[in-house]
């Protein structure tokens, strides 16, 4: 029988001078990843404006990179284990730091929308390489659990980081969103390739790549996203049929993945519950707070009149997780579990997006506040216990798969719960572009987050009081994989 080959753990359950070096560099490549999409965010009426840009051509500069991102991130987990992590992380970087700096230097709204694309395939290399690095580095227990916590926090951190920063470069010139990027991704591929343990490549089994089942749910989940987002421009029948062509093309990727010899997502691995709900979870909770961050800051810009650096100060405070996730959540879950830490997390977002359903015209900073504290206490409480449970318990060849599982969980549900939304909101807002028909639309669409994350919540709940499955081995093509 054979098995797959890779480096063994490092026997100590602390962190190393050299393991906190290591972490450092990993947790700013997530980090750069996420000021760079909320940067994005705060800058898009700017570009509009300079470049004579369509509101739904705008929209594609950040779906663009989602699914992209979302698209290839299954296979950026495949090559991670058989190409060598190490690798694909560093040339997933420095095609990241390319086509940042080309979409800086754009001057036709198509030529941003096809450099966000390719950055967003650069991130779905660099990203599950980056977490396979860590949960293969750091044996599974607590010092994993810290460095995954401390890894998914400063993610969580970037994004809010990048609402403020991309407020203060616009003023400046949104180009700078793009070329930003550029300067902190060269300093810390520099840093990667001094820190970066050497690749232990796998020596058996195949090795080719399912460029067909990428290409499948690429398009698959561009076709879903897409009739959700048009729904309310144009007829029924046109949403149906691009929604219907959406599952014919997710069905015909799991076909592929059925029959190809080496498959881009090994269908075994969603055998196991706690893997399916998180991811489910992952989605969900991701979605629910890109949406309610969508329908915030069109809340605070077209009907208060904020500029973006005012709208991206409000959410600061939410960053509070940041110094939550490290410290507090690596002790609730180590005594309760992931389940109820994952839970608890979903049931304080609701709290959070329940108490913005009554916004009002007028609402100031302090009435926003107990929201955003909560939002903040509920990423450090959810948002590394999904990244645990993602990966927990996965066989060490398969870490990047289940990375980059992960990942299409939070970037579909991302883009779905954006489309949602914005969908919602124009709905409820009519053909009026009254302050009362802009509240109502802002008020229907906030109900979104809320359902997402009762959802989760639900969805999560169900593992509470299933008795721990006793792990088992099967054999596909040669290969154990722990189930």
């Amino acid at each position: 029988m054979t098995t797959a080959t890779a480096p063994t753990p490092p026997a100590t359950q602390g962190l190393t001078a050299r393991a906190w070096a290591l972490l450092a560099v990993l947790c700013g490549a997530v980090f750069l990843e996420g000021i760079d999409v909320s940067m994005l965010g705060v800058a898009l009426p700017s570009i509009r404006a300079d470049l004579d840009m369509s509101t739904s051509s705008l929209q594609w500069i950040v779906s663009a990179y989602v699914l992209g991102y979302g698209g290839f991130v299954l296979l950026g987990g495949r090559a991670a284990d058989l190409l060598g992590r190490r690798r694909m992380f560093l040339i997933g970087l420095g095609v990241f730091i390319a086509f940042s700096a080309l979409g800086g230097l754009g001057t036709e709204g198509w030529m941003l929308i096809v450099a966000r694309f390719v950055t967003g395939i650069s991130a779905g290399f660099i990203t599950p390489a980056a977490l396979s690095i860590i949960t293969t580095t750091f044996p599974e227990g607590p010092a994993r659990n810290k460095a995954v916590l401390i890894y998914a926090a400063t993610g969580a951190g970037g994004f809010l980081f990048g609402l403020v920063a991309g407020g203060l470069l616009t003023t400046i010139g949104w180009r700078w969103v793009f070329f930003a990027p550029v300067v902190v991704g060269s300093l810390l591929l520099v840093a990667a390739v001094r820190l970066l343990p050497a690749d232990a490549l796998r020596r058996d089994g195949p090795r080719r790549f399912d460029l067909t089942g990428a290409a499948s749910v690429t398009a698959a989940m561009l076709l879903l996203v897409m009739g959700v987002a048009r729904a309310s421009d144009v007829g029924a029948e046109t949403t149906a049929a691009t929604m219907a062509a959406g599952l014919v093309l997710l069905a015909a990727f799991v076909a592929v993945e059925r029959r190809s010899p080496a498959p881009l997502l090994r269908l075994g691995i969603l055998r196991s519950a706690p893997l399916v709900r998180a991811n489910l979870g992952a989605g969900l909770f991701i979605g629910a707070f890109i949406s309610f961050q969508f329908v915030l800051v069109l809340y605070l810009q077209e009907l208060r009149g904020w500029s973006p650096l005012e709208s991206g100060l409000v959410l600061l405070i939410a960053g509070l997780d940041v110094a939550l996730a490290p410290t507090l959540t690596p002790k609730l879950v180590d005594r309760f579990g992931t389940t109820p830490v994952i839970l608890a997390g979903m049931l304080v977002a609701a709290a959070a997006y329940g108490l913005f359903l009554p916004v009002g015209p007028d609402w100031g900073y302090l009435q926003m506040l107990p929201s955003l504290v909560l939002l903040g206490i509920a990423f450090a409480l959810a948002y590394g216990a999904l990244t645990i449970a993602a990966t927990d318990g996965i066989a060490e060849d398969e870490q990047g798969l289940a990375g980059g599982l992960l990942n299409v969980s939070f970037q579909f549900g991302a883009a779905l719960g954006l489309a949602i939304a914005a969908a919602v909101n124009v709905a409820a807002t009519g053909a009026g572009g009254s302050p009362d028909a802009l509240l109502d639309g802002y008020r229907s669409a906030f109900l979104v987050p809320v359902a997402a994350v009762v959802v989760g919540a639900a969805i999560t709940a169900a593992g509470l009081r299933r008795p721990a499955k006793p792990q088992y081995v099967v054999v596909e093509a040669g290969i154990e994989h722990k189930l």
